[in-house]
């Protein structure tokens, strides 16, 4: 039957088919309560509102989900589009039905597709959500699903967003939950949206291989059947083609052409025990050739996520390869549910499935490295990096297992273990054997992690690092290094923001900053300060909203500095190269106006004894054009590339260059000025810390050239 006509019956008949016991006459209830709020309302298609919460409804009985979460569903949008209340759907359906449409309204109006920082702050919400009860997130995702099967009546604009907001959250976290088959329809479905043209290229492809080779999948599920049937193995067999966005996405990884993929068919085999699972394995290997390194065993390593299942790719005669998953029945529920399988229903009671996770373990267990004062972008980048990992295991020497995503390495290791063997740690055994830091580890490996008093993280573990865990462990020790110095500068940064907005960056207003911006203290604002996580415009809109100028309103370059007379001039100083946000001083010249110098600048010296041309002046507080030099000593590796990614670098960091001269070339090593034009200072300090975290950067420091100032009487 087609959701858009199912009636209050329909639905019920798909609950039954799971759940004789449910609650049918509070769910009808639900139908018609749902139904009246959204009476005279449609959706882009023209059909009337209400069809889609029940088409969610559906979705989430195909997951036999339990009455709670089916009539959530129904009601899922009245308290935030209708005349409904939490007090009345409280009410009328209880407390858990109402915080359950409650969470999901919240998440409705959570901006995910916003800035990083703000992404990071959504997550976070998200996984709060989720503490609280994950199956706020099943009625999102169930949501989100059919918002995607129905994209094509919206605006276009607002597709391409709802797309991209799919691909780049629901869809991995899906996945992360163990919904494979809904990570990869949300993932097609924006594909298909995003790029159209290699969609219908890939499926244009798929329809010649058929006229080609006939029915692939039947033929191979027939010698599958076979194989089993020889070694008196019950078992069922099912094939298909792998999605689209799927074998793009390999085609993308591996650089290859769609003639050159091989497995773009997966097959499954569900068994009747889990001894079954490793004969039918057997069975497979003996009648096809395995591929090395394509063998995962997850029954006895499961995932997180309650996932079990043995993966193995083999190749046939003619080469081509096909991936094979086995597993048992009560796995394979697990499989199709992830998380969720902890609420289904069978038979009217509560599936007891053995393999089903406990779901606030599970989101403890994904959420326990993100202390409450770690960066947004650290949790936002762990997150990501959790939710798209796959895992290898690895042994200490006591033989305890640890599970990391692939391509993890020793120091991943030894911050799974304890923060504080992470950060002391010089070196790895693997197998016995000392390895560099950078190694990938493998499947079964023994690991054991070399540690020394009074070693600290260094900046090139970022790069080395591949888990959210070591990643946020390692900038912390290392801001805890740069701490001072960032702080100093942040000092600096802070008094000038607030002074360009008539106020001061006291010690009472900086801790009202750090607690508006919910930050341990007014230390932690300096030292974000000073390290371009923040700039002095956030700051002061977190305590004065509206004295901060507007980020969109752009400085006037020949208007950019205050305190000059009516119809003055000005020029900077190229000896120093003041930059908007440096404290400066003006020098007045007789017919040619005032030159702007940095109030550190040597060549001020020169005029001690003339206090009367000196002014007081400050820059416009605001956004800058990038159209201020500066000049970066830079000495770096004489390698392939180099030159050409830092300049690269430069570019995406927004700075133009405009000259490069070489001071000293080595056969292993350069050194030169790059000229840039950029914003303002904290521009130039974020560049340079980008630079400096180059593995082929040796040293870099601001140019400075006092002989360039040429004194005048």
């Amino acid at each position: 039957m087609n959701n858009a006509e199912m009636t209050a019956d329909g639905l019920l008949a798909l609950v039954h088919h799971y759940n004789p016991k449910t609650n049918e006459k509070l769910i009808r209830t639900a139908y018609d309560y749902g139904a009246a709020m959204h009476e005279g309302q449609f959706r882009h298609s023209g059909e009337p509102y209400f069809t889609h919460p029940v088409s969610v409804a559906a979705i989430l009985t195909e997951q036999q989900l339990d009455d709670a979460t089916i009539i959530t569903a129904l009601l899922h949008d009245t308290i935030e589009d209708t005349k409904a209340s939490y007090a009345e759907v409280e009410k009328i359906f209880g407390h858990e039905v109402a915080e359950l449409v409650d969470g999901v309204t919240k998440l409705t109006n959570l901006q995910l597709n916003s800035t990083e920082t703000k992404q990071a702050e959504n997550f976070r919400k998200l996984f709060m959500a989720m503490a609280k009860d994950m199956r706020v997130i099943l009625v999102k995702l169930a949501d989100r699903l059919h918002n995607m099967r129905t994209i094509k009546s919206m605006r276009v604009d607002k597709q391409q967003k709802k797309a991209r907001e799919t691909m780049d959250i629901f869809a991995p976290l899906a996945g992360r939950m163990g919904m494979q088959w809904m990570r990869e329809e949300l993932e097609d479905l924006a594909f298909k949206v995003l790029n159209p043209e290699a969609r219908q290229s890939i499926i244009r492809r798929f329809i010649t291989l058929q006229r080609e080779s006939g029915d692939v999948i039947q033929r191979i599920t027939g010698d599958m059947r076979l194989e089993l049937d020889k070694g008196g193995i019950e078992a069922e067999v099912f094939g298909r083609a792998k999605k689209p966005y799927s074998i793009w996405r390999k085609m993308e990884e591996k650089e290859q052409s769609f003639s050159r993929l091989s497995d773009i068919y997966g097959f499954r085999i569900i068994t009747r025990s889990e001894e079954d699972c490793y004969r039918a394995l057997g069975a497979i290997h003996r009648r096809w050739r395995a591929v090395p390194g394509r063998f995962k065993d997850y029954i006895s390593q499961p995932k997180t996520n309650g996932y079990r299942s043995i993966h193995t790719t083999v190749s046939g005669r003619d080469g081509k390869r096909v991936e094979v998953q086995i597993r048992t029945r009560l796995m394979h529920d697990v499989a199709e549910t992830g998380v969720a399988a902890h609420w289904s229903y069978r038979d009217g009671v509560r599936s007891k499935n053995p393999f089903a996770v406990d779901p606030a373990k599970w989101i403890a267990q994904l959420t326990e490295q993100f202390d409450a004062e770690d960066d947004h972008e650290d949790f936002l980048e762990a997150v990501k990096l959790e939710m798209y990992a796959d895992q290898v295991f690895c042994f200490t020497p006591k033989g305890d297992v640890v599970k990391l995503p692939r391509g993890g390495t020793p120091i991943d290791f030894a911050y799974a273990i304890h923060t504080r063997i992470g950060n002391a740690c010089v070196g790895a055994k693997v197998d016995g054997m000392r390895v560099p830091l950078w190694t990938r580890v493998k499947n079964g490996q023994s690991i054991e992690i070399i540690t020394a008093q009074g070693q600290t993280p260094q900046v090139t573990w970022l790069d080395i690092a591949t888990t959210g865990k070591a990643k946020a462990a390692i900038r912390r020790s290392l801001r805890e290094v740069d701490r001072a110095r960032f702080i100093k500068l942040g000092q600096e940064l802070a008094r000038s923001a607030f002074l360009h907005v008539g106020k001061e960056a006291t010690s009472k207003v900086l801790r009202t900053a750090a607690k508006n911006m919910r930050l341990n203290d007014a230390e932690e604002v300096l030292a974000r300060l000073g390290s371009s996580e923040l700039t002095g415009r956030e700051v002061v809109q977190s305590v004065y909203p509206d004295l901060a100028p507007h980020k969109a309103d752009q400085i006037d370059a020949r208007r950019a500095v205050v305190g000059l007379e009516p119809g003055q001039s000005f020029d900077r100083a190229p000896c120093c190269n003041p930059l908007p946000g440096e404290r400066i001083i003006g020098i007045t010249f007789r017919g040619k106006g005032v030159t702007v110098h940095a109030i550190d600048c040597e060549n001020l010296s020169a005029y001690e004894d003339q206090p009367e041309r000196w002014l007081d002046l400050r820059w416009h507080e605001g956004s800058h054009p990038a159209v201020y030099g500066a000049v970066i000593d830079l000495t770096i590796g004489n390698g392939a590339g180099v030159l050409g990614r830092i300049c690269t670098l430069i570019g995406a960091a927004s700075a133009n260059i405009s000259d490069l001269e070489f001071l000293e070339r080595k056969p292993d090593f350069y050194r030169l000025l790059i000229y840039v034009e950029l914003r303002d200072v904290a521009h130039l300090h974020s560049l340079m810390l980008t630079l400096e975290a180059e593995d082929d950067v040796a040293e870099i420091t601001r140019h400075r050239d006092m002989n360039a100032q040429k004194l005048a009487v």
